[in-house]
């Protein structure tokens, strides 16, 4: 993680001279990545690993720190992430799925309660997770949004991996 590249866009609001910033580095040299991908709507799950991979290899993570496991479907990620997480070994974690909505109540429980569990999670194990699960009216939506939220997945895993060390780094 030698390369610190920051992001500030012409309208950022001034800054004080006297505080401490921290840069945002999309650096993901050095980092192990975990994924997690439901295999419920197995065409959206494989774009969104698709996406997510390539842009973690484009951001420099060597495809043998990035891992995969599979679940059934959303509800089974926040515990497997939470495995990996307890485990010690990753720098940050990604889930990918997609919930869409059906004639029934379920689909509000599945949306809601995965992300909750997901929340819980990182804050628990201190481990930052990237939230990939798509929540869409239709498959139609998921197909559309998935190639750009598995890529904005890999850069906010490396992202926050990136600033949490930086915590560890300052004294």
């Amino acid at each position: 993680m030698s390369t610190q590249t920051t992001h500030r866009d012409s309208s950022s609001v001034a800054r004080c001279e006297d505080v401490h910033e921290y840069d945002v580095s999309l650096d993901g040299e050095g980092l192990v990545i975990g994924i997690v991908m439901s295999r419920f709507s197995p065409e959206i799950g494989e774009g969104l690993l698709s996406a997510c991979t390539s842009e973690l290899r484009r951001l420099g993570v060597d495809e043998s720190d990035i891992s995969l496991a599979t679940v059934p479907g959303a509800l089974e990620i926040p515990l497997t992430l939470q495995t990996m997480a307890q485990s010690g070994r990753f720098d940050a974690l990604v889930a990918l799925g997609a919930v869409i909505r059906g004639e029934t109540y379920h689909f509000e429980i599945v949306a809601n309660d995965s992300s909750r569990g997901l929340m819980e999670v990182q804050l628990d194990c201190g481990v930052p997770i990237a939230n990939g699960i798509l929540t869409c009216e239709d498959d139609d939506q998921a197909l559309a949004r998935m190639q750009q939220k598995g890529s904005d997945c890999a850069q906010v895993a490396v992202e926050m991996a990136n600033l949490l060390h930086a915590f560890g780094e300052r004294s």
